[in-house]
């Protein structure tokens, strides 16, 4: 592949690894290109953040193909994971520890299959603290980190499909197939209210984004070292 493909764009589809940022996956695939051509500049970006905890299907695009982020943004995603009951984090997720424990004894699979329809549909939901989000040019995450507390307003999102694909309490297997904005997390801590206790997000994956399925996504690492020989 020469540069000017790079240039003229290309749609890099890559399987997020645990624990990285899609920022890392940006830079690590801007540089093999950088250092593979010898050039100084070529643009990169994603089409939508992962979170650190999350894997899964994270499009990239490069050089004229950057353009199309913001619509790329806005296709639909789906997504698989685990929402754990019966306690909350500040996170709403595991990047936090646990700040509530909630009794569980009252919830079947029965009640659990049932409410994920309240959330089908154009819904309000409020982003977690712990989010990316801007307010006065600060990101709420920075704040969250510091202990600061700051007013947050709800956003209109739509969930297409919510389906329960398996039950070992206190765990809750699920895919969701949603709308741009939505937070996965917040979705986990919802439903845990929902059923009259707490839930946070133990586990996610983007599996699909517009046409993109994460079958055909291939590691960051495992891109450059096949398509540059580099580590």
């Amino acid at each position: 592949m020469k540069f000017e493909d790079f240039q003229n764009g290309q749609i890099i589809l890559i399987d997020k690894p645990l624990q990285w940022t899609s920022f890392q996956v940006v830079k690590k695939l801007r540089g093999a290109i950088q250092k593979y051509f010898n050039i100084k500049k070529i643009k990169v970006g994603h089409a939508g953040t992962l979170d650190p905890l999350a894997t899964g299907l994270l499009v990239i695009c490069t050089g004229k193909f950057t353009k199309n982020i913001n619509q790329l943004q806005a296709e639909t995603k789906e997504y698989t994971g685990t929402i754990t009951l019966g306690a909350t984090t500040p996170s709403y997720d595991l990047e936090t520890e646990i700040n509530q424990t909630f009794t569980i004894d009252h919830i079947t699979t029965e009640k659990i299959n049932s409410i994920t329809k309240i959330f089908i549909g154009e819904i309000d939901q409020y982003p977690p603290l712990f989010s990316a989000i801007k307010k006065d040019g600060i990101r709420l995450y920075e704040l969250a980190r510091k202990g600061e507390t700051t007013e947050i307003k709800s956003r209109k999102i739509n969930i297409y499909d919510f389906k329960i694909t398996n039950i070992v309490l206190p765990n809750v297997d699920f895919k969701v197939v949603c709308g741009k904005g939505t937070y996965i997390r917040s979705l986990a801590n919802d439903f845990g209210k929902a059923l009259n206790s707490g839930a946070y997000l133990s586990a996610l994956r983007r599996t699909k984004s517009g046409d993109f399925d994460v079958e055909n996504a291939i590691s960051p690492e495992k891109y450059v070292k096949e398509l540059f020989n580099l580590s």
